[in-house]
């Protein structure tokens, strides 16, 4: 009887061990994802990505003035090339992109990141990014760099049909809407300077693979447009209407991915079924901006105790800093490929629907 207990509580033991180490592998794939790659470049040095050329950005951006937003920022954007940089190496492997269009867009991906920190050689003629503890310093009136947003916005903001609150959400979604001009421009410029070298160099891609190509590019850009057309409308609406006691979201990037899928011709349960999933996206969301706002505050702080000279507070803040830092990373990381997934899906739904 007493072999039987021993056992039954030996294997009990082993359960929760398991158990114990399975919720640490879960826990832990994010961490294993950033670190399994940290191996030593040929100077001895740890690196941060598996591609050199991310590792020369990423090593560009720390002697760089970002901000500790931005910063972070270009480190998910990274993450997110690096992922799909590797899966791309997977398809070319099984024969698949012949065309060249997977690789074209990744060019192209990359070549935005670049524009977009300020990293492709060119003055970067921007105003410096706002952000939530920047947004009292902005002019009245002209925020927005674009007469059309400026005239709505200003319109919106005097009509008095607004909450404050209602105001800061309505303005989360002038701002969401003028950094996506901002990447239209980015992608537009990139396109052209990608022709102008097609033209002058002469391309594995010949006939109908090169064609194809540089059709793939006008088309995104197409889309973008479209998507700029409908946010703006969006917008143009929201500001005369109000926002209505139905509204299923907060968060513009949620917003944009609702209204996409309400155009994409789903079902009544595949739009259930998303709205769900869109749910969970929007708190991801919003956890992410608030600790992108704490980053902000606990930067200000290290800088404000390095002033004061106290090195045993210098390093404790540091440490804070930096934890800190390397959440929002992951989180922001975790959003943008949550915010892939679901735009993929979304595009595919909508094409099965159409193909029927």
């Amino acid at each position: 009887q007493a072999c039987k207990t021993r056992g039954a509580f030996l294997f009990l033991q082993c359960l929760v061990v398991a158990l114990c180490f399975g919720a640490g592998v879960m826990a832990g794939k994010y961490s294993r994802e950033v670190n399994e790659h940290k191996l030593s470049g040929s100077d001895g040095q740890t690196v941060e990505f598996r591609i050199a050329k991310l590792n020369q950005v990423w090593e560009k951006a720390e002697r760089m003035q970002l901000s500790p937003v931005r910063h972070s920022e270009l480190h998910s954007d990274l993450k997110i090339q690096e992922k799909d940089e590797l899966q791309w190496k997977k398809m070319k492997v099984e024969g698949l992109d012949e065309n060249g269009e997977k690789e074209a867009q990744l060019r192209r991906n990359f070549n935005v990141i670049l524009a977009k920190y300020g990293m492709d050689g060119k003055r970067d003629t921007r105003p410096l990014e706002s952000n939530h503890l920047k947004d009292h310093d902005t002019k009245e009136g002209d925020i927005f760099d674009d007469p059309r947003l400026d005239k709505l916005w200003n319109k919106a903001k005097s009509s008095g049909k607004f909450s404050n609150e209602e105001l800061l959400s309505l303005k989360r979604e002038f701002q969401h809407h003028k950094d996506k001009i901002h990447e239209y421009n980015i992608l537009m410029d990139t396109v052209s300077r990608t022709e102008e070298i097609h033209k002058n160099v002469i391309s594995p891609l010949e006939g109908d693979a090169k064609e194809h190509v540089l059709h793939q590019k006008h088309t995104d850009l197409k889309q973008k447009m479209r998507d700029l057309n409908q946010g703006f409308e969006r917008l143009r609406k929201l500001s005369h209407e109000g926002f209505t006691e139905d509204s299923e979201f907060r968060e513009p990037r949620v917003i944009e991915l609702w209204e996409a899928a309400k155009r994409a011709n789903l079902s009544e349960d595949e739009l259930d079924s998303l709205k769900e999933e869109l749910r969970h996206f929007e708190t991801k969301v919003e956890k992410h901006s608030h600790y992108q706002e704490q980053l902000e505050l606990s930067h200000h702080k290290l800088r404000h105790v390095e002033a004061l000279g106290d090195k045993e507070h210098i390093k404790k803040n540091q440490e804070k800093y930096n934890t800190l830092a390397e959440k929002t990373r992951e989180m922001g990381y975790k959003m943008k490929k949550h915010m892939q997934d679901l735009s993929n899906k979304i595009s595919q739904q909508g094409l099965e629907h159409n193909e029927l």
